[in-house]
Parts: structure tokens; sequence; C-alpha cells
């Protein structure tokens, strides 16, 4: 049969091969192409390294609690089983050790008496020889447990287990025997192994039920433990749930919305106040951006038109002359006149656009000791000097006189007081007086200069955007009304870059105050010198928007 069935298989090998040889080259090169474009095998252990990947945080958790709860479970049932067991067949040991030995002499000399009937007993014995052997056991234990299933032993084997017990089956199922055994040598020579055993009786069933038990409850402690675990992880990351949703809605373009804030001492907490600070600072930056962004649409507007009235004033005159209509002298010097005050004006805001710039760059001027007494005495000069009929006078800040030495830019300083001064002589009505006050701070470290009025003052809907550029309360762009806008917006940069501080506040009795708080040490981080000589000039310090320049400035109302 077996010849045969090599034969057959023999055949069926050789056919396979001929059909494989006989599919040619095609076929070959048709399995590449499949082989080819089969996707690559994958183990099982990628496979479930990709499945862990892609489950989510939720599935994860409850998995590493089920399994560890299910080893420690079943570490436990080990544990206990093990100690159930030794802790039960403790005694049948200690027996064994106390009476085995005793009761294999007795059978052996029963045996060699010649034998008769054994009375009651749990104890099995089994004498063997080389050639024969005898069993003697009581008629009840065998019923009940039948008889002990132990290999042939010799009596080097059985000296060789040194009356360790050992557990071994039994003919009957569901029962176990504990058994020992040992050597013996005959008067004739004969030798041989005796082993006796005591039945384990419940012990068995004991063990198995109890591992029954710990089976069934490790089953059940898992399954609630996977089912409290899912509901306690689910209750757990319900506020990421709120997060995914919040950060949707941002995402969408509401930056107001915010995370739920649960308590800080948990992650989850932390994790919302952290997200919520960091989603109120991208709100507010995208705020200041689109702020920024207003005011750099409205400054392009505003400065275009401030150019565009005297471009179209000398485009003007330049095609009148051209196409001959200015036939006087007198004529071509009233136009050349006009030419040339536009192109100062649009000097003039080109270069307050320019120092705009350079203090908007953080730029500083040529810094040292400047003395304001003496600045506000040279304004109040120059005021007196433009404005004979105008009251102007210089005071100290709560009757205290003296030199006030700062350490600042002087040509700029000199222009903050140029530019304020001048404000307040032209939109006030004449002959209303003006006061410059030098003083001291507060806390000493810092110098005051205050220039009043007291004219009509400025409504207190516009004192928090009179320093903005180009802001006027008036919405005409008519030189008329007043300059560009940008005289209490270069205050404002310059006092800054000193950091300083500029308010507008209202005079007692009537009018506005102007006051500026700079730091007697000078701006912060900055060395004394020419830190930016090529910054400073005198065009760009100039005072554009002052008394020097009537024509410049902010309109009545908003300076």
């Amino acid at each position: 049969m077996s010849g045969t069935t090599g034969a057959a298989s023999d055949e069926h090998v050789h056919a396979a091969a001929g059909d494989t040889g006989a599919a040619g080259p095609g076929a070959t090169a048709a399995a590449s192409d499949a082989a080819a474009g089969a996707p690559p095998h994958r183990g099982p252990l990628a496979s479930l390294r990709d499945a862990w990947r892609a489950a989510s945080l939720q599935r994860r958790l409850v998995t590493i609690t089920a399994v560890l709860l299910g080893a420690g479970l079943v570490v436990a049932a080990v544990t206990a089983t093990t100690l159930l067991q030794r802790s039960l067949l403790a005694p049948v040991d200690d027996k064994l050790d106390a009476e085995a030995q005793v009761v294999a002499e007795d059978a052996l000399a029963f045996l060699t008496s010649g034998g008769g009937q054994i009375g009651p007993t749990d104890y099995y014995v089994r004498v063997q020889t080389s050639g024969q052997q005898a069993q003697l056991a009581g008629h009840a234990s065998q019923r009940s447990y039948g008889t002990p299933r132990v290999a042939d032993l010799t009596a080097d084997e059985a000296a060789a287990t040194r009356g360790e017990p050992f557990t071994v089956s039994s003919t009957r199922a569901g029962s176990r025997w504990r058994v020992v055994a040992y050597p013996f040598s005959a008067p004739d020579g004969t030798t041989g192994s005796v082993v006796v055993g005591l039945p384990l009786k419940d012990i068995h069933s004991t063990l198995v039920q109890m591992s029954r038990t710990l089976v069934a409850s490790g089953v059940l402690i898992v399954v609630a433990g996977v089912l409290v675990g899912g509901l306690a992880v689910r209750r757990s990351l319900r506020p990421l749930g709120e997060i995914e949703r919040t950060a949707a809605k941002i995402a969408a373009g509401d930056l107001s919305q915010r995370v739920p804030v649960a308590p800080q001492t948990t992650e989850v907490g932390r994790l919302g106040i952290a997200l919520n600070g960091m989603l109120t600072q991208i709100e507010e930056a995208f705020t200041a951006r689109t702020a920024s962004e207003a005011r750099m649409r409205r400054f392009v507007a505003d400065a275009s038109h401030e150019l565009r009235t005297p471009l179209a004033a000398v485009r003007g005159y330049a095609e009148l002359y051209r196409m001959g209509a200015l036939t006087t002298p007198e004529q071509v010097s009233d136009t050349m006149h006009r030419i040339e005050e536009s192109a100062r004006r649009m000097g003039s805001l080109v270069e307050d656009l320019l120092a705009l710039a350079r203090l908007d760059e953080g730029r500083h001027g040529r810094l040292g000791p400047v003395d304001l007494t003496v600045l506000a005495a040279d304004a109040v000069s120059d005021l007196r000097a433009l404005d004979p009929q105008r009251p102007a006078r210089l005071e100290a800040l709560g009757g205290v006189s003296g030199p006030r030495v700062v350490r600042g830019d002087e040509v700029r300083l000199r222009q903050v007081l140029a530019n304020l001064v001048g404000n307040a002589a032209r939109h006030t009505p004449p002959g209303t007086p003006v006061e410059v006050v030098v003083g001291a701070g507060q806390d000493g470290r810092t110098a005051v200069l205050e220039v009043r009025d007291h004219g009509p003052g400025i409504p207190p809907e516009h004192v928090e955007r009179v320093f903005e550029r180009f802001y006027r309360v008036d919405p005409s762009r008519t030189r008329d009304s007043g300059g560009s806008g940008l005289g209490l917006a270069i205050v404002a940069a310059i006092v800054a870059s000193h950091d300083g501080r500029v308010t507008v506040h209202e005079t007692p009795g009537g009018g506005t105050t102007v006051r500026v708080e700079l730091p007697v040490a000078g701006p912060r981080g900055v060395a004394d010198g020419p830190t930016d000589a090529p910054g400073v000039d005198t065009g760009a310090g100039a005072p554009t928007d002052g008394a020097t320049e009537p024509g410049d400035g902010v309109p009545p109302g908003t300076r």
C-alpha cells in the first residue's frame, strides 16, 4: 500500500511539473506580473499594530484596562489554586511520610506469609519484581477511586524517587492518587519496588471546582471592568469631545469660542486652560491685525487724499501755463508762488510721514541731557514772536522752578513743544492765553511738560482718538480747516520713543491741556550719542505741524 501511494504521488508531481512546463514563458510572466501587482504580505503583528494605531483613545484605554485586569486575575487565580492545592496535599503527604514505609513492610510480610484477606483501608500497595507484581487494595477504595496508574518501576527507579510523593491518574475518571515508591530486597536476593498510594478523594474535584469558579468570576469581573471602565473613560474624555467641537467652530471662523474649563487638577482641565489662553492670544492677534490693516488702509487713503490736492493744484497751474492762459508777469509770479506753496506742503507732509516711519522703526535720535525748561522758554518766545497779541507765559509745576534735565533727543523734543504750542495758538481764538508748564512728576523719576490753552476745548468723544494719524473731527480735507492731522500723531510717537506718556485733559475753567511725562533716565536700553544720525535731520526734525507753519496742523477741535 505504501509503495503504491508513493508511486501515485510521484506521478502527480510529475504531471504538475509537465503542466507548468507546457504553460510556457507566458504563464511565468503572468505569474510574475501578478506577484508584482499584489500588495506585500503583512504579518499578523503588523496588522495588529495598524489596528492599534487606528483605534480611538477610548478604545485603547478600555483595551489596556481589560488586558491588565485579565492578567491580574489570571495571576491571582493561578496563585490561589496553587496555594490551595499545596494546602490540601500537605496532610496527604504527611500521612504518606509517616505511614507509607510501615504499610510497605506490612504488605511485604503479608505477601511473604502466603497472602489472605486485607482489611478495610484506603491504602493501595503494589509490590513488583522483575517477573511478577501483586496489588493490595480495599474493595471500598477500588469501587470509589479505582486503582492508580503507576508505571512499572525497578528497584533503582524506585530508589531514584527518594521517597518523594507524586500524583498519578486513576483507572476511574475524575480521580487522582498520591503515591510514593520504595525499593526492596528479599533475603533470597530478589529485588523490586513497592508503591504505596492514597486516593486524593475530593481534593481533585475541589481544585476543579475552584478553577471553574475563578474562571467564571474572572470573566464576569473583566466584563464588568470593561463596561464600567468604558463609561468612566467616556465620561472622562467628554471634555475632549467638547474641545474638538470648539476647535471646529474656531476653524469655521468664530474666534470667540472657548473651551469649557474642567478642574485644574485634571489633565483635561489644564489642557483646556492652556488652550483658552492660546485662543485668547490668537483672537487678540487677529483683532490687532484686523485693526492694523484697517489703520493702514485708512492711512494710505488719507495720505493719498492729502497728496492729491497739492498735486492737482500743481498740475492745474502747469496746464494753465502751458495753454498760455498766464499772459502777464504778475500772473506768472502768482502761479509760481502757488506751485511753490503746494510743493512745500507736499514736502512737509512727506517729511512728517518719513519722521513717523522712522519712529515706528524704533530709531532713536542723538540722545543726551536736555533741559526741558530751556525748551519750554524757547517755545514761549517763539509763540510771542509769531503772535504778539496772545498772552503766553512759562510756569513751574507746583510752584517749584528750576532746570528739568532729562535724557533724550533735543531736536525731537523741540518738535513736540513746537507742535503743541502751534496747535494751541492756531485752534483757539485770538488773544486766548497759553501756558507752558514744566515740573517734576510725583515719583521724582519723571519730568512733566504741559501746554494749556483756554479755548473751546476738545469734545470728550474725540479725546481718545486725537493721537491717531490723519484723524480730524472735521470730515473735510481742505487746508483751510487745518493741517493733515499728523501733528499730535508725531507728538505721541516721539514721546513713546522716549518711553514716555502723553495724555489730554480739560483745562480748569475750559480749554485743553496736553500733558507729556518723560522719564528722567531716558529710554531704556539705548546708549547716548548719535545712535540714529542718518534718521535725524533738519528736514525731518523741523516742526511741520506747529507754530512755524500756519497752514499745517490739526484742525480745530482735534489738534
